[in-house]
């Protein structure tokens, strides 16, 4: 004989006590402040922004928006762009080194002045770039320029000052490192750490168990602290602003006197004195690096979609 079916009981629910339900809506309120105040800066900017797209556009001898943005647009992503070349692989080195290579002692004092040097201020890191290190590199420059002009990066004559752009790469290198070598260090010590008894016990050496176990594990805490190494080196100002002037070219030249300028230290720089549509041009600006910022952490999140060992990464 067939029964009928049993009735489905109720969904059991545990009962909501008042801490949880404070905290819940707690949370749910800061999670939806965040995309509101997100929408608010969009609005904020678009709005704005507006006036620079008229027909009557004369900022800095430019006749449109888009030759006056263009040069600036491509100063930030071009110093970026050095300044993660160079710091990603030193802060993994590092991160590597302190965690599975030095001494307990030595990684901790390590692991102390990586954290210390993030705490240091930017215009800290400008003063340092224009006047020291700006003066260290000449020689460099110069030797390049004599050597390698033939290479289109080195071509032309030397900075005399040594404030270009690759000066300023390095210096916003040096500022990213910190940030980029401490998440590393944290994602690398949560490797399982059976995974590297294991390699090392079939015979792998200690670079092939990082590279077997400890590196596909970290890859999407690397790629995570690189895109925020990169967000700090897209938005920073005085440091840039203390070592390039203000200029309207696109230059691929690493030595050369003629650099181009960033989003952000063109807007600290001329924000002061700036009225009428200058000011849209530069809130326009301003507009251009939010979306640039965007569309960073969007590829980032969609390389980590593609990749079969961090598809899953939150």
């Amino acid at each position: 004989m067939s029964s009928a079916p049993a009735a489905a009981s109720p969904k059991l629910r545990a009962k909501g006590r008042p801490a949880d339900i404070i905290f819940q809506g707690i949370s749910t309120f800061a999670g939806i402040s965040i995309l509101v105040m997100l929408g608010l800066v969009a609005i904020f900017l678009v709005v704005q922004s507006i006036p620079a797209f008229g027909p009557d556009f004369d900022v800095k001898g430019t006749s449109n928006f888009l030759e006056y943005v263009g040069p600036l647009a491509f100063g930030t992503v071009w110093a970026s762009f050095l300044a993660m070349i160079m710091a990603v692989p030193v802060a993994i080195g590092i991160a590597l080194f302190i965690t599975h290579f030095a001494p307990r002692k030595l990684a901790s004092t390590i692991g102390f002045v990586i954290d210390l040097l993030a705490a240091v201020p930017s215009v800290v890191f400008g003063l340092w770039g224009a006047n020291v290190l700006a003066g260290f590199m000449k020689p460099a420059y110069a030797w390049l320029s004599d050597n390698l002009g033939f290479i289109p990066l080195f071509a032309g004559t030397a900075s005399g000052t040594g404030r270009t752009i690759l000066t300023a790469s390095i210096v916003l290198a040096v500022m990213v490192l910190p940030i980029i070598t401490a998440l590393s260090r944290e994602v690398f010590l949560q490797t399982p750490r059976l995974h590297e008894e294991a390699s090392l016990a079939l015979g792998a050496t200690r670079w092939e168990m990082i590279k077997m176990a400890v590196l596909p594990f970290g890859a999407s805490g690397i790629v995570s602290a690189s895109i925020l190494g990169l967000g700090r080196a897209l938005g920073e100002t005085m440091a840039i602003a203390m070592v390039l002037s203000p200029s309207l070219v696109v230059s691929f030249i690493l030595t050369s006197g003629t650099n181009p300028s960033t989003i952000a230290s063109n807007i600290a720089l001329s924000f002061p004195e700036a009225h009428g549509n200058e000011v849209s041009a530069l809130i326009a600006t301003g507009l251009v690096l939010f979306i640039i910022t965007i569309l960073v952490n969007g590829l980032a999140r969609w390389l980590l979609g593609r990749n079969p060992r961090t598809g899953g990464a939150k």
